[in-house]
């Protein structure tokens, strides 16, 4: 609503899947407010690949911008991602840059360090072909979206999004970013114990996506010692952007995270079961969180 691209040029479309906490209704409500068309859909949980699908089919425009949840955009941000495409036809995905502001504590500043450098990326390299941009804040061109498939509904809880970018690349387009922030949920606090789960699930998940892209994961860089050491190196990029001494304890919060990612890929090995000879699918995980 706070955002100065024309709002008659905008249509708003809100997933609510399977949420039992009163969510649908604040949504509905929320739709009767805006100055520009608004839906809401609603389906029993049955991963992000089938809510983000609804959108698609729900789709009017040129381009879908993704907006999660806990995220703040700044007020030209759809602005500045639409100009870009409309200038680079070539390009089928582009995103912001997470904002390196601090956040609600350390653990959550530290979390918002570590989101932001790892869109130090050139997306157009061959070198990030299996570098996930990820969809919170992304603005992905329609008629790529339709060319290359759309999400793969088999991917429930993570990795849906990156394996939808390996197929966009194949089909010949490119991903790039854009020089425009968001902030996500690190603007609020964050708790060891919630950092944790986080990175549980997708560990979890990413179970089945490795099934799906079996060369994708490189395990000698997700080792916890090796992320140690990523953080280490990427703690300096950080400080030279931010003069905040913080950054130097994210080759900690890289190894805790990495860990857990680790006991929940474990996990998800032990729970998994086979339907076909193509996929690995883990159960639903335990856990209120799944993105």
């Amino acid at each position: 609503m706070d955002q100065d691209y024309p709002h008659s040029l905008l249509r708003l479309v809100f997933v609510d899947d399977g949420s039992d906490d009163g969510t649908l209704v604040l949504l509905q409500e929320l739709a009767g407010k805006v100055d520009f068309p608004a839906k809401v859909l609603h389906t029993e949980w049955r991963g992000l690949g089938h809510a983000r699908n609804m959108v698609i089919a729900n789709a009017e425009g040129d381009f879908i911008l993704w907006v999660d949840g806990d995220m703040t955009l700044q007020d030209n941000y759809v602005s500045q991602l639409v100009g870009f495409m409309e200038a680079h036809p070539e390009v089928a995905v582009a995103k912001g840059i997470q904002s390196l502001e601090p956040g609600g504590n350390f653990l959550a500043t530290l979390e918002g360090f570590a989101r932001a450098q790892g869109q130090f990326t050139n997306y157009r390299s061959e070198k990030a072909r299996y570098k996930s941009m990820g969809t919170g804040g992304a603005i992905y061109r329609l008629d790529a979206v339709k060319d290359a498939g759309w999400f793969d509904e088999r991917l429930q809880g993570y990795g849906e999004d990156q394996d939808f970018e390996i197929r966009i690349r194949n089909a010949g387009w490119l991903l790039d970013t854009v020089n425009a922030n968001f902030c996500d949920y690190e603007r609020h606090s964050l708790t060891w114990e919630e950092l944790w789960r986080r990175y549980w699930v997708r560990g979890y998940y990413t179970h089945c996506f490795t099934h799906k892209n079996p060369d994708v994961i490189k395990h000698y860089r997700n080792f916890p010692p090796a992320a140690f050491v990523f953080g280490l190196i990427r703690s300096f990029r950080i400080y030279s952007l931010t003069h905040d001494k913080v950054a130097f304890f994210l080759p900690f919060q890289f190894g805790f995270k990495m860990t857990a990612w680790y006991v929940g890929y474990l996990e998800s090995h032990a729970d998994s079961y086979q339907p076909d000879n193509t996929f690995y699918f883990p159960k639903k995980a335990n856990t209120g969180y799944v993105s």
